[in-house]
């Protein structure tokens, strides 16, 4: 497969080399970008050809993957439509709708929405995924490909999930890192050295996660197993549950959702 992006920042650096990885060959690999740096970093590190602006090179492959900041899609995608003939689109970018990116590629409609997170970055990513209906099996599968590159791909049959997907999945590399920060607080608070918290919280979560990813449990059982009566765990979770710490968590999220189907709106404007 033969797969183009527009937008050289991170995450497109993720997916170019996990594709490479994966056996991608860097000449089937191309990459825009106005920066002249973004360009030769990638050209350094991957070995894969780049240009300046959208041109015509692109009508040789199969996919282009929009990777640029939400506020700037309007320009790129007007910029993308004159060279699209039969390529699949996929979309990165946050809080962009396809039926926008459609209309501004003058109805253009082979078009993948994804919702990727930020531990893409060490091939550790969950990237939620929808399609407009005329994207075939076919596509389906190239964007899978693509995007599996850098972790698990989730697909939902409605669009409009992506934005719970954003505000679970795409924001909740924060949440975590904020659930961090408050474990290296109280290990500091202890008495103990901060580079003793942070190796604590950060095999705490690590170890957690893969436990509960290895288990047919249910994260509820796994923790009433980790909890004795009137032991430290069971003190530590009745502190929580009497500060609203779980339902402020979900409040959280649910906010988060609510942003995300503001800015769908706010940006569809354009």
């Amino acid at each position: 497969m033969k797969i183009a992006f527009i937008g050289g920042g991170n995450m497109a650096a993720a997916l170019l080399g996990g594709l490479v990885k994966r056996g991608a060959a860097a000449e089937d690999l191309y990459a825009v970008d106005v920066n002249e740096d973004a360009r030769a970093r990638l050209a350094s590190q991957l070995g894969i050809r780049t240009g300046a602006a959208a041109d015509e090179a692109l009508r040789g492959y199969d996919a282009v993957v929009l990777a640029v900041k939400p506020q700037v899609m309007k320009s790129v995608a007007t910029s993308l439509a004159p060279h699209l003939s039969t390529q699949l689109v996929i979309s990165i970018a946050a809080g962009i709708r396809a039926s926008d990116i459609a209309r501004w590629l003058n109805g253009y409609r082979r078009i993948v929405r994804a919702m990727p997170n930020t531990p893409a970055l060490i091939g550790m990513g969950v990237t939620g995924v929808a399609a407009l209906d005329d994207v075939d099996a076919a596509g389906r599968t190239l964007a899978s490909d693509v995007l599996g590159a850098v972790g698990e791909t989730v697909w939902f049959d409605d669009e409009a999930k992506l934005d719970a997907v954003t505000a679970i999945s795409g924001s909740g590399p924060a949440y975590v890192f904020y659930f961090i920060e408050a474990l290296q607080e109280a290990a500091r608070n202890l008495g103990l050295a901060d580079e003793q918290g942070r190796a604590l919280a950060l095999a705490l979560f690590a170890g957690a996660a893969q436990l509960a990813a290895q288990s047919d449990e249910p994260a509820s059982v796994l923790r009433e197993r980790v909890t004795s009566k009137g032991g430290t765990t069971a003190a530590a979770l009745a502190s929580f549950d009497a500060q609203g710490v779980k339902a402020a968590i979900v409040a959280g999220v649910l906010a988060a959702n609510a942003r995300a189907q503001e800015m769908g709106d706010e940006l569809g404007k354009q």
